[in-house]
C-alpha cells in the first residue's frame, strides 16, 4: 500500500468517509488537510464540514462504527467528550446523558432530556433505544440544547442516527461475528435499482448470545441476547428535483434479564456484604457480581416497529420543502426478580404499549446571503402503560384466593400528549469573517394523565407477557389514584456569532435556550399524606435551561483537528431524577447550574499512527425543593476522558491495523442522597482489537476483545436497605470481558 493509501486509510478515524471517498478527494485536491475538513454533518438540517458549524459536536460514520467495533446504539457514546450511556434496569432500555443531562428513570413516562433522533424522526420511548446499530451511514452527537430546530425535549443534547439510504447501483455487505457466551450475529443489506427512478434497500440484523449472568438456583443463564431487526427502504425520484424515501422498519427483543446483584444492606445507608439479611434471610457473599440465586427470573420483550415518508423537494435554486411523516410503535412487558434472592417477596414489573405520530413540515431557502429555515412540528403520543409488583406476603394486604394465584400492586396508567410547534433560523453573514445565527420555537404542549394505584389478585402469575393483562387479575381495593391534565407553553431560542478567524479556525460564542415538557411521575407503592396523590407529589413543571458557550475549532497544522468547548448552565424548574427505593420520582428544583469543558482532538501523529483525544469536565449543583439543600444531579460525573490510538501496518495485499481505547468515568451516584449503597467509584474500561483489510476493501476480518481488564463496574444500584424495606441493595453491572470475532465481506458495483 503506497503512502497516500495509508493516509487515506487511517482517515477513517478522522474523517468521517470512506476510504474509496477519501482516495477521490485526495486525488481531485491533494494533502491530508482536505481529508481532515471531510466530515460533513446535518446539525443545521443542511449539509456542512463540522470544522464549519458552530457547536460542540462528534461524528462518526459507518467506516468508523465498523472500525471502532460498535454495534449497539448505546456503544456510539464510548468516544464523544461528557457522554455516557445510562442503563435504569440493565439490557432492557437505554438513555443518554450528555454534560451530566441525563435521565435515569426505568419508567416509560418519563421523556428523556437527551433527544434520540433516527433521520430526522423523534424517538420518545427510551425502550425503544436500545436497537442495534448496523448499515449505518453516520451517528452525530450534539451537546447542548438543540431547541430551536430539533425541539422535543433536547435540552441535554441530542444523538441522531442516519442510516444508509438505497443507492440506484448494488451495494451491500454480508458480516458474521463470533463472540464469547456464545455470541453469534449476522448482518447485511443490499441495495439496488429497481428501475432508473426507483431504487430500493435491505438491512438486517440478528443477534444471539447465551446469558453472561449463573443463576444458581435454576442452573440458567440471565442476560443473553436474542434480537432481530430488519429495515426496508424505497427512494423514488421521478424527478431531479423531487426525491421520496418511504423506511419501514421491525424488531423484536426476547430475553431473560432482571438479573442483579444481591448486597446485604441491614442498616439504612450501609453496604453490609458480610451480614446476614434477616429479611430476606438469605446472603450472597460469593463475591460473583455475575452470579446468583433468583427464584423467579425475569424476562424482556420487545417488539418495535414503525414506517416513515420523507419527501424533498427543490422548488428552485433557493428554496426547497421538506416532509417528514413518522408512525411508530412500542410494546413491551418487563419484569424482574427485584429481591434478587431465592425468597419469594417481590417482583417488579412494567408495560408499555406506545403509539407515535409525528409530522414535520419546513422550508429552507436563502436570499442574498442569508440563509434560513422555517417550519412546524406535531407530535401525537398515546401512552397506554403499567408498572407493579408480584409480592408474598401480599402487599396490599388481604390475601389470594384461587391457589397458585399471588398478590400484588398493578398500577396502570394512560398517558396523551399534542405538542405542536413552530419554528425559524436564519444564518447571515455580517462581514466575510463575522456570521449571525439566530432562531426560536414556539412550542405549545397538551398532556393529560390517569393513575391508579390497586391491590390485585394475579390469577397466573407465571412469566408469560399476558401475567399482568386485565383478563388475568382480581381488583381488590383501589389504593390511590390521580387524573390530570396540562398545558404548557415554552419558547427555545439561540443566538450567536460565529468568527472565522481564518480557512482553518473558527470560534464562535452562543446562548442557547432549552425547554423540556412537564410531565407526572407513577410511582410503584402506594402513597399517604402528606405526599399522597396530589400535584405536588405527582406533576413537574417544565424545566427551562439557559446555556451559555464558547468554542473553538481549528486544524493543527497537518496532524489533525481539535476542538475546544466551555459553557455555563443556568436552569429554571431543572427536572431533577431521583430514585426512593423502588420508585421513580422526577421533581422540580428550584434553582440549578452546571459550568464546564471539553476538548476533543482526532487526528494523524505519522502515517501510520492514527489518535483520538477527548477530556470533559463538569461541575453541577441542584438546589432541593426545600431550597437549601444542595446536591449533585444522578449519574452526572465530574470528569470523563476518552482515547484511542490505531496502528496501521501496510502490506502487499492490504493492512493490518491494531486499535486500543479507553474510556474513563468519574465518580457517579444514582440517587440524591449521599449514602454508599447508591454510589459507583471512577473506573476505566479498555478495549483492543486486531484487524485484516484487502486492498481492494472487499474483505475485512477482525478480532477484538471489550472490556480488556474485566472490570466490574455499576450501571445502577437501588438502595432497599434496612429491616424495614428488604436489607438490601441491587447492584446492577456492565458486561464482563467480552471477545470475538468478525468477518465482513462488501460488494459494490
Amino acid at each position: 500500500m503506497n503512502k497516500n493509501n495509508i493516509v487515506a486509510a487511517l482517515s477513517l478515524l478522522i474523517s468521517g468517509q470512506s476510504l474509496a471517498q477519501a482516495e477521490q478527494e485526495q486525488a481531485s485536491e491533494g494533502g491530508a488537510d482536505s481529508v481532515f475538513e471531510a466530515i460533513t454533518v446535518v446539525a443545521q438540517k443542511r449539509t456542512q464540514s463540522i470544522q464549519d458549524v458552530g457547536i460542540a459536536i462528534t461524528a462518526l460514520n459507518g467506516d468508523q462504527l465498523e472500525a471502532l467495533g460498535f454495534d449497539n446504539a448505546q456503544q456510539v457514546t464510548a468516544m464523544a467528550p461528557g457522554v455516557q450511556t445510562v442503563q435504569p434496569n440493565g439490557e432492557a432500555n437505554y438513555s443518554i446523558g450528555i454534560r451530566g443531562v441525563t435521565n435515569s428513570d426505568f419508567t416509560t413516562n418519563v421523556e428523556s432530556p437527551v433527544a434520540l433522533y433516527t433521520d430526522e424522526v423523534y424517538i420518545s420511548q427510551m425502550s425503544g433505544a436500545g436497537f442495534s446499530l448496523f448499515d449505518l451511514e453516520r451517528v452525530e452527537i450534539l451537546r447542548g440544547p438543540q431547541g430551536t430546530l430539533f425541539g422535543r425535549n433536547a435540552t441535554g443534547g441530542l444523538v441522531h442516527y442516519l442510516t444508509k439510504k438505497p443507492t440506484f447501483y448494488l451495494d451491500g455487505y454480508a458480516k458474521l461475528t463470533l463472540g464469547s457466551h456464545n455470541q453469534r450475529t449476522l448482518e447485511g443489506a443490499i441495495s439496488n435499482e429497481i428501475t432508473d427512478k426507483l431504487a430500493a434497500r435491505v438491512s438486517i440484523n440478528a443477534n444471539f448470545a447465551d446469558g453472561y449472568v449463573e443463576n444458581r438456583y435454576t442452573g440458567d443463564k440471565l442476560n443473553n441476547a436474542n434480537d432481530k431487526t430488519a429495515r426496508v427502504q424505497f427512494l423514488y425520484t421521478p424527478t431531479d428535483d423531487v426525491e421520496a424515501l418511504l423506511n419501514f422498519r421491525y424488531s423484536v427483543q426476547d430475553i431473560d434479564t432482571g438479573f442483579f446483584e444481591n448486597v446485604s444492606s441491614i442498616r439504612t445507608g450501609e453496604l453490609t456484604p458480610d451480614e446476614f439479611n434477616p429479611v430476606l434471610e438469605y446472603i450472597d457473599n460469593d463475591g460473583d457480581v455475575y452470579a446468583g440465586d433468583y427464584d423467579d427470573p425475569g424476562f424482556n420483550e420487545l417488539e418495535t416497529n414503525g414506517a416513515t415518508a420523507t419527501v424533498k423537494w427543490d422548488i428552485n435554486d433557493d428554496l426547497k420543502f421538506v416532509s417528514i411523516t413518522d408512525v411508530s410503535n412500542v410494546d413491551r412487558t418487563y419484569i424482574e426478580d427485584s429481591d434478587a434472592s431465592p425468597v419469594p417477596l417481590f417482583n417488579f414489573f412494567l408495560t408499555t404499549d406506545a403509539k407515535q405520530f409525528s409530522q414535520e413540515l419546513r422550508f429552507e431557502g436563502t436570499v442574498d446571503d442569508l440563509l434560513w429555515v422555517a417550519g412546524g412540528y406535531y407530535l401525537d403520543l398515546d401512552i397506554n402503560d403499567s408498572n407493579g409488583a408480584i409480592s408474598e406476603p401480599f402487599i396490599g394486604g388481604g390475601g389470594t384466593t384461587v391457589a397458585g394465584s399471588e398478590g400484588g400492586l398493578y398500577n396502570p396508567y394512560v398517558s396523551t400528549l399534542e405538542s405542536t410547534s413552530a419554528f425559524a433560523q436564519i444564518e447571515y453573514p455580517l462581514s466575510e469573517q463575522l456570521e449571525l445565527i439566530a432562531g426560536l420555537r414556539f412550542i405549545r404542549d397538551e398532556k393529560s394523565f390517569d393513575f391508579s394505584v390497586n391491590a390485585v389478585e394475579f390469577l397466573d402469575p407465571s412469566s408469560e407477557p399476558g401475567f399482568a393483562s386485565a383478563d388475568n387479575l382480581v381488583l381488590q381495593a383501589e389504593l390511590g389514584a390521580y387524573e390530570d391534565t396540562r398545558e404548557d407553553t415554552e419558547i427555545a431560542g439561540r443566538l450567536q456569532f460565529n468568527w472565522k478567524v481564518n480557512d482553518s479556525t473558527l470560534t464562535y460564542a452562543s446562548w442557547n435556550r432549552g425547554v423540556k415538557g412537564g410531565g407526572y411521575n407513577a410511582p410503584i407503592f402506594p402513597l399517604t399524606a402528606p405526599n399522597g396523590y396530589d400535584d405536588a407529589t405527582l406533576s413537574y413543571e417544565p424545566e427551562q435551561l439557559d446555556a451559555y458557550e464558547i468554542g473553538l475549532k481549528m486544524d493543527v497544522a497537518d496532524l489533525g483537528r481539535l476542538n475546544l468547548a466551555a459553557y455555563y448552565y443556568d436552569y429554571e424548574d431543572y427536572q431533577v431524577f431521583n430514585i426512593i427505593g423502588l420508585d421513580s420520582i422526577t421533581i422540580n428544583s428550584p434553582e440549578s447550574t452546571a459550568s464546564g469543558f471539553e476538548a476533543e482532538f482526532q487526528g494523524q501523529l505519522t502515517e501510520n499512527f492514527g489518535l483520538l483525544l477527548g477530556a470533559a469536565y463538569n461541575d453541577a449543583e441542584a438546589t432541593l425543593a426545600d431550597g437549601v439543600t444542595t446536591t449533585r444531579p444522578v449519574q452526572s460525573p465530574e470528569w470523563n476522558l476518552n482515547g484511542l490510538l490505531r496502528y496501521e501496518v501496510p502490506l502487499s495485499s492490504g493492512y493490518i491495523a491494531i486499535q486500543g481505547d479507553f474510556v474513563y468515568r468519574d465518580d457517579v451516584k444514582f440517587s440524591l442522597v449521599e449514602a454508599e449503597t447508591v454510589q459507583q467509584q471512577a473506573y476505566t474500561l479498555f478495549n483492543a482489537s486486531i484487524s485484516y483489510t484487502t486492498d481492494d476493501q472487499l474483505w475485512q476480518i477482525r478480532a477484538f476483545v471489550n472490556n480488556l481488564t474485566d472490570e466490574e463496574y455499576i450501571v445502577q444500584a437501588f438502595d432497599l436497605s434496612g429491616t424495614d424495606v428488604f436489607g438490601m441493595t441491587e447492584q446492577y453491572y456492565g458486561k464482563p470481558r467480552w471477545a470475538g470475532v468478525s468477518v465482513k465481506y462488501s460488494f459494490m458495483d
